[in-house]
C-alpha cells in the first residue's frame, strides 16, 4: 500500500514538473510584471532652494545693505527680486511653512520646536498629512537632499531612536547631512549624516562648517549625477547662518575692519538709499523709528561703538563667507542641471535677531539665564569674536538696521521687521525679465507651490495612504513674465508668541510688540497678553515700510481687520495666542526614569532625550577597569566649554568640572591617582533647593570611600546647550574642561558600566 502511493506520487510530481517546463517554454515573462520605474516630466528642472538664516530684509547688498553678497547679487541679475515676500517671523515655523506649502499652525509648527506646547497647532509634530515638497518630487522621480539646518524635528524625537518620521530622511529628503536644532558651532558642530551623528573632520586645517556643507553637497550632487545622469535633482541648502554664533575664517573679518564704524543709524539711512537707486522701495519710503530699545549711536560711548561695530563686523563676514560657499553649490547645481536650474534663495528665515541684547554677547548659551557678559568682558574677548573660543552675537541694534527700513526685528512677527525678507529667483530661459523686480505680495508658503508648479507636479489626494491637507501656498509662476499682475495672495495671518498681524489687500493691522527678544526667564515667561492690546494699522499702498500708523485715523478698518485675523488664526489653528502656557506635558520617552543605565561608551545624545542632569542632583556610578599606564579621559560629559559638566580621569585622578555657562568654574579632583585594576567610582551631587541657580555640594567616591569634596556655588535652572550633547565614554564637540583637556578625550581604560540616578 505504502509503495503504490509512493509510485503515485512520482507520477504526479513528472506530470507536475513536465506541466511546469510547457509553460516555462511556452510563455516568456511578461515585462509588465516588473516594477515601474518613476520619470519626471521631460522637461522638469533641477531646482536648488537656499534659505539663509536671521538674515533682515537690509542685510545683503542684494536688497540695499552694507554685506556684499556677490552670489545672491549675480542671481539676482539673470532672475527676479521679490520685494513683498514674507517669512512667519521665526526659525521652526519658517521652515516648515517652507517645505510643506502650508500655513506653520497648520501643520503643527506654531513656535520652534524648542518651544512646543500641548495646544493643537503647537504641537512641533508635522502630521503625515501634510506631506513636504520633498516628498512630492521624491515620489515624482527627483533624487533629493538635505544639507544644513533642520529644525523642524520634535525635540523628544531627536534621539539615536528615533522615531525618524519628522527627520529629514523622513520628511522626503533621500540624503540629510547636517544639524537638527536651532544653530550648532561651526568649528565643533553637531552633525548628522541621515539618521546617525558624524564628527566634523580633524584633518582640515581650519575647518569650519559652512565650507564642510558646500563640500558635502557638491560631493553628493556629482555623485548622484554619475550614476544617474540626467535625473532632476532637489537640493535643499539651507546653512545656518548667520544665526548665532556668528563665526568666520579670520581673514573674512579682516575684510570688513572699519566698515561699520558710522553706526548703524548711518547704515540705516545709506541702505534705505540703495534700496530705491535698486528700485526694491518705492521712492517715497521712509525708515520706520528707531525704538526707545535702542539707542541712537550719537548717543553711545566710546568702549560702546568700539564693541558693536566689531560684532557687526563678524557678522557681515560669516554672511560674506556662506554666500561664497552657497556659490560654490549652485555652480555644481548648474552643471549636473545641463541649463535646466531654477534656483529660490530666500534670504533668510525671519529678520535680524535682536536676542542678544545691547551688548550682544560672546556666549549666546548663557543669555537663557541671565548669564551674559558684560560689555568690558566683552570687550577684553573682542579679538576671539568669530572664533572657536566664543558663541557670539550681535548688538540689537544692528538687529534692526539689518531689517531696514522697517520696524522691529525677529520674533515679534507684528511687524515686517520681523518677517519681510527678499527673495531671488533665477531659471535662465524661462524669466526674460532678467534683472526685473517682483513687488507682488507672497508668503513662504507660496515657494513650494511655485517649485512643483515648475516640476509639473500636483499635490495627490493620499500620500503613503494618508489622505493630504490641501496646500494654502500658491504658485508665483504667474509673475514670472508678468511684474504687474495682481498678486494672488490678498491675506495672510501671522502669529508667534503673542505678536500678532493681518495682512489683507494692501492693509496691515499689528498688535504692539510687549516682550521684547532679549528678555529670557520669568519675564518672558509671562501669560499672553490679548485683552485691551494696542493695535496699529498700515495702509502700505502709500506706505512700504509700516512707518506711520493710520489706526486712529481709520478705527473700522482697525476693528475689521482684527476681526479677520481671529478668522484666519482660528481657520489655521493658531489660536488660541499663547506664549509659554501649555508646555507642561509635552512628550519625553524617558520621563519619570530616574535610573539610568549604559554598558558602554555612548555619544552625541541630544540633552532633550538625555539623563536630565542640568537641574536635578544626582548620583553617578562607574565600573572601571584600569592597565597600566591608563587612567586619562571621560567617563561622562553633558554640554562644553560654553556651559556643561564633565566627570573624567587626569592622570588617573578622578575629577569633575562644573562650567557655569562659560562662566565661573568649579573643579573638585581627588588627591590620589588610582593604581591599575578594577575600581568602582562614583559622584554625588547634591543641589539646594526651591532657589533659581542654587548652590549644590559635590562628593567624589573612590571604591565606596569618600575622596573629594567641593561646593559649586551656583547650578543652572534650565539648560546646559543649545547643540552640544550628552557623552559615556568622551566628551565630543567642545570639552566642558578646555583648561584640561581636548575633545573627544576617550577614556582609555576599559568602562565596563555607568549607572545614572536622578532625584
Amino acid at each position: 500500500m505504502i509503495k503504490h502511493s509512493l509510485l503515485l506520487a512520482a507520477a504526479s510530481g513528472l506530470a507536475l514538473t513536465a506541466a511546469v517546463s510547457h509553460a516555462q517554454a511556452s510563455s516568456p515573462p511578461a515585462a509588465g510584471e516588473w516594477p515601474a520605474l518613476v520619470k519626471p516630466a521631460p522637461d522638469a528642472p533641477s531646482i536648488l532652494l537656499i534659505m539663509t538664516d536671521d538674515v533682515g530684509f537690509g542685510a545683503s547688498s542684494t536688497f540695499g545693505g552694507p554685506v556684499s553678497t556677490p552670489t545672491f547679487d549675480a542671481l539676482a541679475m539673470e532672475g527676479l527680486r521679490y520685494t513683498q515676500m514674507t517669512t512667519t517671523g521665526i526659525c521652526s515655523p519658517t521652515r516648515a511653512a517652507l517645505l510643506t506649502g502650508r500655513n506653520h499652525n497648520a501643520v503643527n509648527v506654531g513656535n520652534v520646536t524648542d518651544a512646543a506646547s500641548g495646544f493643537e497647532g503647537f504641537t512641533s509634530d508635522i502630521p503625515k498629512s501634510a506631506a513636504t515638497g520633498a516628498r512630492l518630487l521624491r515620489d515624482a522621480g527627483y533624487a533629493t537632499a538635505m544639507f544644513g539646518k533642520g529644525h523642524i524635528t520634535p525635540s523628544w524625537e531627536t534621539g539615536p531612536t528615533g522615531p525618524f518620521d519628522r527627520w529629514p530622511t523622513g520628511l522626503g529628503f533621500g540624503h540629510f547631512y547636517g544639524f537638527l536644532g536651532g544653530d550648532t558651532n561651526q568649528w565643533a558642530p553637531a552633525l548628522y549624516s541621515d539618521n546617525s551623528p558624524v564628527e566634523a573632520p580633524t584633518d582640515q586645517p581650519g575647518y569650519i562648517l559652512d565650507r564642510d556643507l558646500a563640500d558635502k553637497a557638491i560631493a553628493w550632487i556629482n555623485r548622484a549625477d554619475g550614476a544617474n545622469n540626467g535625473k532632476p535633482q532637489f537640493i535643499y541648502y539651507a546653512p545656518g547662518t548667520a544665526h548665532a554664533p556668528h563665526h568666520a575664517p579670520p581673514e573674512w573679518i579682516a575684510k570688513f575692519r572699519g566698515r561699520f564704524d558710522r553706526g548703524w543709524d548711518a547704515i540705516r539711512k545709506e541702505t534705505l538709499a540703495k534700496q530705491k537707486a535698486l528700485g526694491i522701495v518705492p521712492s517715497s519710503t521712509k525708515l520706520a523709528a528707531r525704538p526707545d530699545a535702542i539707542p541712537a549711536w550719537s548717543s553711545l560711548t566710546d568702549q560702546q561703538k568700539r564693541v558693536y561695530a566689531h560684532e557687526m563686523e563678524v557678522y557681515a563676514a560669516a554672511l560674506a563667507y556662506a554666500d561664497d560657499q552657497i556659490g560654490r553649490v549652485i555652480e555644481a547645481m548648474r552643471r549636473q542641471a545641463n541649463g535646466n536650474l531654477i534656483v529660490v534663495y530666500v534670504q533668510g528665515d525671519n529678520g535680524g535677531s535682536a536676542e542678544a541684547g545691547i551688548d550682544g554677547t560672546a556666549n549666546e548659551h548663557a543669555l537663557f539665564h541671565g548669564l551674559n557678559d558684560s560689555l568690558d568682558q566683552i570687550d577684553a574677548r573682542r579679538s576671539e569674536l568669530g572664533g572657536p573660543t566664543t558663541m557670539n552675537h550681535y548688538s540689537s541694534g544692528w538687529a534692526f538696521a539689518m531689517s531696514t527700513p522697517f520696524p522691529w526685528f525677529k520674533q515679534l512677527s507684528s511687524h515686517f521687521g520681523a518677517t519681510r525678507n527678499g527673495v531671488v529667483i533665477s531659471w535662465p530661459d524661462h524669466i526674460r525679465d532678467r534683472g526685473g523686480v517682483r513687488p507682488q505680495f507672497h508668503h513662504i508658503i507660496d515657494i513650494m507651490p511655485t517649485l512643483l508648479d515648475v516640476a509639473h507636479v500636483s499635490l495627490p489626494a493620499q500620500v503613503g495612504g494618508v489622505p493630504q491637507q490641501p496646500l494654502d501656498g500658491v504658485s508665483m509662476r504667474y509673475s514670472f513674465d508678468n511684474k504687474s499682475a495682481p498678486s494672488r495672495r490678498n491675506t495672510q495671518y501671522y502669529s508667534i508668541w503673542d505678536n500678532m498681524g493681518i495682512y489683507h489687500d494692501g492693509w496691515f493691522a499689528a498688535s504692539m510688540p510687549e516682550i521684547m527678544p532679549w528678555t529670557f526667564g520669568r519675564d518672558a515667561a509671562k501669560p499672553a497678553h490679548i485683552d485691551g492690546r494696542q493695535w496699529q494699522l498700515y495702509n502700505l499702498g502709500k506706505d512700504f515700510s509700516e512707518s506711520t500708523d493710520v489706526a486712529a485715523r481709520y478705527p473700522q478698518k482697525l476693528a475689521e481687520m482684527k476681526a479677520l485675523f481671529e478668522a484666519e488664526a482660528g481657520r489655521y489653528k493658531a489660536l488660541p495666542v499663547h506664549r509659554y502656557e501649555g508646555m507642561a506635558g509635552r512628550p519625553n520617552y524617558i520621563a519619570g526614569q530616574t535610573h539610568f543605565v549604559f554598558n558602554g561608551p555612548a555619544d552625541r545624545i541630544p540633552e532633550d532625550v538625555a539623563p536630565p542632569l542640568a537641574t536635578r542632583s544626582f548620583a553617578l556610578s562607574a565600573d572601571v577597569r584600569l592597565a597600566q599606564g591608563q587612567g586619562n579621559g571621560t567617563l561622562l560629559a553633558l554640554g562644553g566649554r560654553f556651559g556643561g559638566l564633565s566627570w573624567y580621569l587626569k592622570q588617573g585622578r578622578p575629577t569633575f568640572r562644573y562650567n557655569m555657562m562659560g562662566g565661573a568654574q568649579t573643579t573638585v579632583s581627588a588627591d590620589t591617582a588610582l593604581q591599575p585594576g578594577d575600581h568602582r567610582l562614583g559622584v554625588q551631587l547634591t543641589r539646594r533647593p526651591a532657589a533659581e541657580q542654587a548652590g549644590a555640594t559635590l562628593t567624589l567616591l573612590v571604591d565606596g570611600k569618600p575622596a573629594a569634596h567641593g561646593e559649586i556655588p551656583a547650578t543652572v535652572n534650565l539648560r546646559f546647550t543649545l547643540d552640544e550633547s550628552f557623552d559615556v565614554g568622551s566628551d565630543r564637540g567642545t570639552p566642558v574642561a578646555p583648561d584640561d583637556y581636548a575633545a573627544p578625550n576617550l577614556f582609555d581604560g576599559a568602562l565596563r558600566q555607568l549607572s545614572i540616578d536622578v532625584k
